[in-house]
């Protein structure tokens, strides 16, 4: 599977430990940043939402706490970012909500916390049936506002 990732200069050394362990077994595209050099993390959630949906595949977000680079995500229509700090929530952003943007705290979460939530969220399965029909009304909602 191709995944995007991207993360701001708090979550630059995890961002990198999760793109090692990722290439083992998907390809992976990271748009940044490369360095712990001070950025915002708007320039690369909305890099990472813009080539998820250009591409349409699968991306992860990672800043400080993950709740900065979620909210960024979650301003563009098409995209379902969940911020998670479990296996257990990473699974149902999937099962029940369809995620296609993961989003990660790298000062809140262990390196190994953080590779089993990716590894939790890449495994599940969306289960379709009445969390398609909430899908649906959610995407209505877009359409109103």
């Amino acid at each position: 599977m191709k995944l995007i990732l991207g993360c701001d200069h708090a979550a630059f050394d995890a961002k990198e430990e999760l793109k090692k362990h990722l290439a083992t077994s998907h390809e992976v595209i990271d748009v940044g940043t490369y360095s712990t050099e001070r950025c915002n993390y708007p320039d690369f959630a909305t890099k990472v939402v813009k080539k998820v949906l250009e591409e349409n595949t699968k991306g992860i977000l990672i800043c400080g706490s993950g709740i900065g680079v979620s909210m960024v995500a979650n301003r563009y229509a098409g995209i379902r970012a969940a911020l998670c700090r479990s296996p257990k929530e990473a699974a149902l952003s999937v099962e029940h909500n369809n995620a296609n943007v993961l989003c990660l705290g790298g000062r809140i979460n262990t390196s190994d916390q953080l590779r089993d939530i990716v590894e939790s969220w890449l495994n599940a399965k969306f289960e379709g049936g009445r969390h398609s029909e909430r899908l649906a009304l959610f995407e209505d909602l877009g359409e109103r506002f």
